[in-house]
């Protein structure tokens, strides 16, 4: 089936349900929660003027020590015969606004609503706040109208620096690392005191017919030890998985605010903040909602989350950016071109000891200054307004499988979860999504990830064709509504394991998995944690045990004290009793459940050419329900452009 053909069954499937789903918002509290919550509308994101503030790739090095010995001792002429057009300005300082303004170098403002107060500590924090941080208590500064109302005065400094002084404004950054929490460490503090906040937001999601009862705040100390026995129609997160799903909204909700106030100080400039995390159940990082309220962000490429941010990102309009460490002249050179090509509008640079040799620059700024000029000076004002260009496979977000992942994770650490970290090296949603996006890669696809956001309010575009569940734990039945919808028209879902056995809140499903009726299987309610990959723990390898194994490799990571079935396909087998690579026709479309974990190709693709070639176990499914790749590494397929501009 064509693309084309699949687009136009699905609008009208979607035309005909359209009052039906009208219907369904009103019965279905939850749908109607993502429809019209206050956390999922958007802040100002006009992409001419986004465009405008910030219209082309610019590179902005941070002024540590190292720069302002640069630019004290190196003329303005050479920043711009290096390729470095812009700048970075941390907080109110305005010492170096003239040398900007002569050289016209588009800059950003750090910390813009001061520092400690979103981000809490540098580094590792105090042992009185880790005192607090893993228990039912709170925030060490709330969240309220207090902190609103000094963070604003802090804005309102800091904008009449700048505003009316520089027209080369570019963006301000509340802060750098924010977090609910810490990073993202597993905080379970509430984060505001107001009281009335938790059981209004309950009401919303829920409805109020149905508001559970929750006298107390809780914590991972009364899940973990039932996980053992828990069987999935027992199993019950829901009290835990909502108290991280609303401070992420509330604390989502602030930033919203913080940035449309930025936005009435200085009318110009889009505002968001820098040293964005990865994709996690702690800190405020739901992509889904992080991406609805900035205007302009940084992260770390941490756990996909600059391709995450990529999908999200309407029309690539918003001026996503990375920070740039210095390797050396061939990293840096591939990490240009690379994020220019996915998309990214700039490096925020960090100068340091391999930038100057006492007051004189190293030779590795001539080496990369063609590169940066290119990307600044030609690349970047060509693929402005640009299009990502996929090629019809889209990867499901879904912030409540990322929550149910990391407690299924943390079981291995019993009761020192406290002390988990690395989430994007360990955690298995993390690895999961990395496993796919590397064997699309690696199969010439191109992709991007659709939210669960979208999918409930909009249903699933019909240019895609293919729709991928990667360790999708959670569905709630607004999105399993959807994605039958988009299966019957003619597309195809793949699913790796344990599909929507649990609903959004993170509660076991008493009929099985909401979904199975599509795949045409049937999961046990009575699925316990010895029935599933090692027989031990819900997840497919032991993190504590091999907490720092995965820096041996992969293969190390995989094997070490494992116990899973690997089945001959390469992969491990999720639910031990059940057959793998079950494949049904549904309507005019087919869904396909592998009953395998794709982590497996994280380390297939370490060990060389022929064992990666097993990902065809699961890619064969993607080209199968009609993804075309628009290149391919064997060279069987002529190299098309990813991006496109105005139809070329």
């Amino acid at each position: 089936m064509t693309r084309n053909k699949l687009a136009v069954i699905v609008a009208v499937i979607a035309v005909i349900a359209l009052a039906p789903a009208a219907a369904r918002a009103q019965s279905d509290p939850y749908e109607k929660y993502i429809r019209t919550s206050k956390d999922f509308q958007r802040v100002k994101q006009d992409p001419d003027w986004l465009y405008k503030a910030f219209p082309s790739w610019v590179y902005m090095p941070w002024p540590t020590r190292t720069w302002q010995n640069a630019q004290k001792n190196l003329s303005g002429e050479w920043f711009v015969d290096h390729g470095y057009n812009g700048a970075a300005i941390n907080r109110g300082n305005t010492w170096y606004l003239d040398w900007i303004n002569k050289y016209k170098f588009r800059f950003y403002v750090d910390h813009f609503a001061g520092k400690y107060d979103l981000l809490l500590h540098n580094g590792t924090p105090p042992q009185s706040t880790l005192d607090r941080i893993f228990i039912a208590d709170m925030r060490i500064k709330p969240l309220n109208d207090t902190l609103r109302a000094k963070l604003h005065k802090i804005m309102e400094g800091y904008a009449a620096c700048y505003v009316g002084k520089t027209p080369y404004r570019s963006a301000y950054a509340l802060d750098d690392e924010p977090s609910w929490g810490h990073f993202v460490y597993p905080a379970m503090w509430k984060i505001t005191d107001d009281e009335t906040a938790y059981p209004k937001w309950l009401r919303e999601i829920y409805g109020a017919a149905n508001v559970p009862q929750r006298e107390d705040w809780t914590t991972y100390d009364a899940v973990w030890p039932k996980m053992k026995d828990w069987r999935v129609r027992d199993f019950d997160c829901s009290q835990l998985m909502d108290q991280w799903t609303f401070n992420d909204s509330f604390w989502n909700n602030y930033i919203g605010d913080l940035v449309a106030y930025s936005n009435k100080l200085d009318p110009a400039t889009p505002c968001g903040y820098v040293g964005g995390q990865s994709p996690n159940a702690f800190g405020g990082y739901d992509y889904a909602k992080v991406m609805r309220k900035v205007q302009f962000i940084e992260s770390y490429n941490l756990g996909n989350s600059q391709a995450v941010i990529r999908s999200l990102n309407p029309g690539l309009a918003i001026p996503a950016v990375t920070t740039h460490f210095h390797k050396n002249v061939k990293d840096s050179i591939w990490q240009t071109y690379y994020y220019l090509g996915h998309g990214n509008r700039g490096f925020i640079g960090w100068p340091d000891k391999s930038w100057m040799a006492g007051t004189k620059p190293k030779p590795m700024h001539d080496a990369l200054a063609p590169h940066y000029k290119e990307a600044g000076r030609k690349l970047g004002p060509l693929m402005a307004r640009s299009k990502w260009i996929h090629d019809g496979v889209a990867i499901l977000y879904n912030q409540a499988s990322i929550q149910m992942s990391w407690i299924m994770d943390a079981q291995a650490h019993k009761e020192t979860w406290r002390n988990r970290r690395d989430d994007h090296k360990l955690g298995t949603s993390q690895q999961v999504r990395k496993a796919w996006i590397n064997m699309l890669r690696d199969s010439g696809l191109q992709y991007n990830f659709i939210d669960y956001v979208d999918v409930i309010a909009n249903g699933i575009d019909g240019q895609y064709k293919v729709l991928i569940l990667p360790a999708t734990f959670c569905l709630s039945d607004a999105e399993a509504r959807r994605i039958r919808a988009f299966c019957k028209a003619g597309g195809t879902v793949i699913a790796d394991f344990l599909p929507g056995l649990w609903d959004q809140h993170g509660k076991g499903r008493a009929d099985g998995g909401v979904l199975d009726d599509m795949f045409g299987v049937k999961h046990s309610v009575n699925l316990q944690a010895k029935d599933v990959f090692g027989t031990a723990l819900w997840a497919e390898v032991d993190q504590d045990i091999n907490y720092k194994t995965y820096r041996k490799g992969r293969r190390a990571y995989m094997t070490n004290a494992n116990t899973c079935i690997t089945h001959r396909l390469g992969f491990n087998k999720a639910v031990r009793e059940m057959g793998v690579d079950h494949v049904n026709k549904y309507g005019r479309g087919t869904a396909v459940l592998m009953n395998l974990s794709p982590q497996w190709y994280n380390a297939h693709r370490q060990d060389g050419y022929e064992p990666a070639a097993k990902r065809k176990a699961f890619i064969k499914h993607v080209l199968t329900g009609d993804a075309d790749p628009c290149l391919c590494p064997a060279g069987e397929h002529v190299l098309d452009e990813c991006l496109s501009l105005g139809g070329r």
